[in-house]
């Protein structure tokens, strides 16, 4: 079955997730348990209510147990694990349900993920869906028992290496996720929910201090030319404002960002989603911020024809109003963050550029100093 969704003018497929399958071959595993005959297709109830119906695959028959596999499609969402067999053996017990994760599902090695440490990495929303559908073949054929689950994945650790599991201390193989059953097409959600993730971790072992770094520029500047520690670090992407909210919300207390001019300058007109899909803007924020610092026509033209933010700051050094426009441009961006905290949070910023002759810090809240102590002690 085939889910659309238009997505900026395209008409693209939506997928299922590894969470569905491994749902839907529970279900058809059971169901041949109890039958003793194949069953070749299977339809399952999505959490939002949907009906998706999924081929069963390697179907195998024992005197007490039962397994099958279902096949992945990810839609055109580009995501490794689209095609994979996700594989469910059920056996029965005396009571109860037990899922666990076997070949390439991967385990959690730390706190604060969906499940505690040492368990499979099967996420919430999938194990009650595979609990609602196996309650389901119960009842059909009477049956007072309970069952035993085990979800595989073959190929599962390697594919694993792609993914963000192993900075997230899931090892051994892939997760088993999903909190709709659908996976979306070109979306960011595996990013942000990434990112909750990390902070979340960070909340696990005490830590209220978080340095924020859209990506390998702001992170190699941390270490290289700041020199601080990356104990509390978490790489937030273009995803700026989802991961400050997250922080918010999970009770950091003190916020840096650290990033690269050509990033940090669109929180200079309150883009918190730096993507470029999302606008771009660039030159128009430091447009305005070399206008306000006084800059004449000609230099305002350059601006505007620059390709790249070096570019443009090339020349407002040359004109000698490359500190001015930058005050301006520090408290634009001081703004926009201060607006998306509330009272009692400290936020600050450092942003940077890389290009000679003007490498190095661009511009900094005031209390950014203050901030970059905190990971000055821990280094």
């Amino acid at each position: 079955m085939r889910f659309m969704r238009n997505v900026k003018g395209k008409l693209l497929s939506r997928g299922y997730t590894t969470g569905a399958c491994a749902a839907a071959a529970a279900k058809a595993a059971a169901d041949m348990l109890l039958g003793g005959v194949p069953v070749g297709q299977v339809s399952i109830m999505m959490p939002q209510g949907t009906a998706l119906d999924l081929k069963v695959l390697d179907i195998e028959l024992g005197d007490d147990w039962s397994s099958c596999a279902v096949r992945k499609d990810a839609g055109d969402d580009p995501d490794v694990t689209g095609g994979i067999l996700v594989y469910a053996r059920v056996e029965k017990i005396w009571s109860g349900i037990d899922i666990d994760g076997g070949q390439g599902v991967g385990r959690v090695t730390r706190p604060g993920l969906d499940q505690p440490p040492g368990a499979a990495a099967i996420n919430s929303v999938p194990r009650e869906m595979i609990k609602r559908e196996l309650d389901e073949i119960a009842e059909r054929y009477s049956y007072a028992g309970g069952f035993s689950v085990v979800i595989s994945i073959p190929g599962g650790l390697e594919l694993a290496q792609r993914t963000f599991n192993p900075r997230l201390g899931i090892e051994g193989g892939l997760s088993v996720i999903g909190t709709t059953g659908i996976v979306e097409p070109m979306s960011n959600q595996a990013v942000t929910d990434t990112i909750r993730l990390e902070l979340r971790q960070l909340k696990e072992t005490g830590v209220r201090d978080v340095l924020f770094t859209p990506g390998k520029y702001g992170e190699t500047f941390v270490r290289q030319s700041l020199g601080l520690s990356m104990d509390g670090h978490v790489t937030c992407s273009n995803f700026i404002g989802d991961a400050i909210d997250g922080a918010v919300e999970l009770g950091f207390t003190r916020i840096l960002l650290v990033g690269h001019i050509g990033k940090l300058v669109k929180l200079g007109i309150g883009v918190t989603n730096t993507h470029s899909s999302f606008g771009d803007g660039r030159m128009e924020t430091l447009l305005a911020c070399a206008l306000e610092a006084g800059a004449e026509l000609s230099l305002l033209k350059g601006i505007a024809n620059s390709v790249t933010t070096d570019g443009a700051l090339a020349l407002l050094g040359e004109a000698g109003l490359l500190n001015e426009t930058m005050d301006v441009l520090g408290r634009r961006i001081d703004m926009c963050l201060r607006k998306r905290v509330p009272e009692g949070v400290t936020i600050g910023f450092l942003c940077f550029s890389k290009a000679d002759p003007i490498r190095g810090i661009l511009t900094q809240s005031a209390d950014a100093e203050r901030l970059l102590e905190i990971w000055r002690i821990k280094g």
